[in-house]
Parts: C-alpha cells; structure tokens; sequence
C-alpha cells in the first residue's frame, strides 16, 4: 500500500506524505523544524491537540516544491489533504500561513503556525553557524541577527515581526517566551533536522 493510502491523522502519515510530495532534503528539514515548533507551543498552548499541531507544522509546505507560485502554494495542498479527509481547522492554518492566501488566522493553531514559520527556518540558520549548534542558543541571539539583514537574507523579517507581534496578543507570551520556546523545541528536535552539535 502507498503511503498516500494511510489515513492523514498521525505525524507519522504526515511524514510518508512528504516523502512522496517532497524530494528537497532543505523543504523537508524546514516543514521537521517548523513542526517541531508547533509541537513545543502545543504542549503549553493546546496540550490535547500536540499531535494535530504537529500535523500542521508537517504538511503546511506539502505543495511547494511541486507548486511554488502565489496562485497555487498553498491552495494545491490543501486541496489534496481535503481529499484525504484532514480536518478544516488544520486546513485553514496551512491556507493561513501564506500571506498571498488572504486567509484570516482566527485559532490557535494558524496564529502559532504563521508565527514559527519564518522564524523557525531563521533559528535554524543560527544555530548552523555556530558549533553549538541550539544548546546555547539564546533569544539575545536571535534578536541581533535578525538586524542583520545580510544574514539568512531569504527570511522575512515583516513575517517575522508580525508573527511576534500576533503570538504576543493572542497569547500570554512575551516575544523572549515566544523565542526560547522554539530554540527548546528545535534543539530537542536537532538529531532529525541533521543539527547535533559540531565535534
């Protein structure tokens, strides 16, 4: 049976989709450590839903490397995971993060995911740098290469900030919280993104 086969309700169906959308090492170690973050604000935020938030961290890029353009990513997936039954609220969070989809964040779930995506790639190209890799890897840190515009100059520094700016409204979580708990979830993360400590 192809992995397309399984039904989409576990993290681990979410990973055999990728395989079969994804053949880009770089995409799918973005959608782990996006996931990751997900996962980690899940446990404080929304505690039963830790594996749906997963999902959605997973599967929110499924289509890109197939469909990159604002007209299609990320409609294509979405339409794709609506067939295999994924559920609405998880839906509206993949459609959420693209700014380009104009679709409101209206839950939890698609305010976190819009909110690490940027910023999880961004932390991630931190920790690359440096032979540490995450283990002392603080919000300080991040804050000052975020000035750095010449730095990780792909991220959007706009999506960045106004992730920050939403989690901090919509949640009792200053931008440091916001900041250490997705270097947490990525340094615990680290041995699936391929990012253990140097020597």
């Amino acid at each position: 049976m192809s992995s397309l086969d399984f039904p989409l309700t576990t993290a681990h169906a979410a990973r055999e989709v990728l395989r079969e959308w994804i053949s880009s090492d770089a995409l799918r170690g973005h959608c782990e450590g996006v996931a990751a973050c997900m996962e980690g604000h899940a446990r404080r935020l929304a505690p039963s839903e830790v594996e749906r938030w997963t999902i959605a961290g997973l599967l929110h890029d499924l289509d890109y490397e197939r469909h990159p353009t604002p007209a299609e990513h990320p409609r294509v997936g979405v339409e794709f995971l609506r067939s295999r039954g994924v559920d609405e609220e998880i839906l509206e969070a993949i459609l959420g993060h693209a700014e380009h989809a104009g679709t409101l964040r209206r839950t939890p779930m698609a305010k976190v995911l819009f909110a690490v995506d940027e910023l999880s790639g961004f932390i991630t190209a931190c920790a690359r740098v440096r032979p540490s890799r995450f283990d002392d890897l603080e919000p300080r840190s991040i804050r000052k290469k975020l000035k750095d515009k010449a730095f990780a100059a792909g991220v959007s520094r706009e999506d960045v900030a106004k992730g920050i700016a939403e989690m901090t409204s919509a949640f009792d979580l200053d931008e440091d919280a916001h900041l250490a708990a997705c270097i947490a979830a990525l340094r615990e993360a680290a041995p699936r993104l391929g990012l253990a400590p140097a020597g």
